[in-house]
């Protein structure tokens, strides 16, 4: 399944990680959400909406990339693929068949992973007639590798799992991994709930990872195109590389090419059965449906399977920055970039100031960077700012641009700089502030509407703060945003030593690290 993983976490951020500012706003916090915990962990939020008669059902696991243990980075983000590939009666015609190939095709790409082990020993040897002979034998057997995947193919019914659900009504299937949770979701018509539930037990339960190393190489040409032959993909990869030397932020969610290429189905395997219990899960279910009922459902289909582990802790912490740090990609495209500031988790005080923050400086044509950059001054193209890329720990506060020709980063980095000292001197206007509520006033009466939305809401804010109602009383800690909180998060966290800068350039491009100095000016 194609995945939109990086596109998708961004999306939610920006739409629910930023509620309203007015206490006259719609607030969720009184909705009659029901609450069940099944005995074993699964926690339960049902919310009925009278309407169209459709139910929209999100199941967040708690289970992301910052859970991966080194050298297996992207197994969460493949395990995603792999749950839409069937069960042992969904997705075949003859399991047992199927079954029977999977250890010939194991023990293949074991022998692929043992040969590029000894290649790279070999390599650092020096001895290029035997690194020559390996890579002709790997070619061999990857060709073998694929020849039995082709035959277990044979008794494959291909994306039985999508079609089962399409012909009952279903929109929208899809799924994505961010750092910190990997989450399902489709919408239904309400008269078939039973069916997802049954689907949705029988995954849980009798997964097949069928066609995995075909997936896996799925996988790996999604990095290709999303991050090796994409300019963006690469800057943003090595700014949090840079900017995340020890906290797995650092690592990328979709993995590295050659940790995704080692990857095995025993991996996959191991890994599931570990930590994607249902006490690892939540399941959001919003729409025209009977509260009662559903909760019968889930006792009926869900209760039964038995927990797993806890998803290991983030023990690793980044240590405090003391310098500027600068990175340089070369691409031959269109300059961009990246600049991005160490900055507090969402939970903490200073939070909504920062959020706000963001929205002051290029959340629309009138924000501030933006206007000057892109309308007044005509400089970039495009600016945008963020807070990424998680949600449990420490972020990065990021802004990034790309110059209208023929002008440069360096003039862009200038002038963002001045920006923020213009901040840091003089407090925003309450008209700003003003404006800010009413952007983002639509913004929550849109989430306030949709049963997709809600769903996400109340999965994502019990999965990550075991709480449904505390991503709405952000609402509050926004309305509490002074003029004269800008400004101290502005001088707090803004500053050069905590800031790390990536640059897009082209081949042969002259270096400008000297360009750019403490003084926060332009030279």
């Amino acid at each position: 399944m194609k995945t939109t993983y990086f596109l998708l976490a961004l999306a939610l951020f920006l739409h629910l990680g930023t509620p309203p500012l007015t206490a006259q706003l719609p607030t969720g916090e009184g909705l009659p959400v029901i609450e069940k915990e099944l005995p074993n962990g699964l926690r339960l939020l049902v919310l009925r909406r009278s309407g169209a008669p459709t139910v929209a059902f999100v199941t967040q696991y708690r289970v992301g990339s910052v859970h991966e243990e080194p050298g297996r980075s992207g197994i969460a983000h493949l395990l995603e693929h792999m749950l839409f590939k069937g069960t042992k009666t969904i997705g075949t015609i003859d399991h047992s068949a199927e079954l029977e190939l999977f250890p010939r095709i194991d023990a293949v790409n074991d022998s692929i992973r043992a040969l590029r082990s000894l290649r790279t020993q070999l390599a650092s040897l020096d001895a290029p007639t035997e690194v020559a002979e390996i890579d002709a034998r790997v070619s061999d057997l990857a060709e073998y590798l694929k020849a039995l995947e082709d035959s277990a193919r044979a008794f494959i019914v291909p994306n039985d799992f999508d079609r089962i659900l399409s012909r009952h009504g279903a929109r929208g299937l899809n799924a994505t991994t961010t750092y910190e949770s990997t989450t399902y979701f489709v919408e239904l018509p309400s008269n078939r709930a039973e069916l997802w539930f049954i689907l949705e037990s029988d995954r849980l339960q009798n997964p097949v990872f069928r066609e995995f190393y075909a997936e896996r190489d799925v996988v790996a040409e999604e990095r290709r195109m999303r991050i090796e032959s994409d300019p963006g993909g690469r800057l943003w990869e090595e700014l949090m590389a840079t900017a995340f030397r020890v906290h797995p932020y650092g690592r990328p969610v979709i993995g590295t090419m050659e940790e995704i290429q080692g990857l095995s189905r025993r991996d996959a395997e191991e890994y599931f059965q570990r930590y994607y219990g249902p006490n690892n899960a939540v399941v959001a279910i919003v729409g025209d449906i009977d509260p009662d009922e559903i909760i019968a459902l889930a006792e009926r289909y869900l209760g039964p399977i038995p927990p797993g582990e806890e998803p290991p802790p983030v023990l690793e912490r980044e240590p405090r920055q003391w310098e500027e740090r600068r990175v340089e990609v070369e691409y031959d495209a269109e300059p961009q970039l990246l600049i991005g500031w160490h900055v507090p988790p969402r939970e903490d005080e200073d939070y909504p100031a920062l959020s706000i923050l963001a929205h002051l400086l290029s959340g629309g044509n009138t924000s501030r960077i933006y206007r000057r950059l892109v309308l007044e001054e005509r400089l970039a193209h495009s600016v945008s700012t963020s807070i990424q890329p998680g949600e449990l720990y420490p972020q990065l506060f990021t802004i990034g641009v790309a110059p209208r020709a023929p002008h440069t980063t360096e003039e862009l980095e200038a002038v963002i700089y001045e920006e923020i000292e213009r901040l840091k001197r003089d407090p925003p206007e309450y008209h700003e502030l003003e404006r800010i509520r009413n952007q983002l006033e639509a913004g929550e009466v849109r989430r306030l509407r949709s049963n997709l939305g809600l769903a996400f809401q109340l999965a994502g804010s019990t999965a990550y703060y075991d709480d449904w109602r505390a991503t709405f009383r952000f609402t509050r800690r926004l309305q509490e945003v002074e003029p004269g909180d800008i400004q101290r998060v502005a001088r707090r966290y803004l500053r050069p030593t905590n800031r790390t800068v990536a640059r897009l350039v082209r081949p042969g491009a002259e270096t400008a690290d000297h360009l750019i100095d403490s003084s926060e000016g332009r030279r």
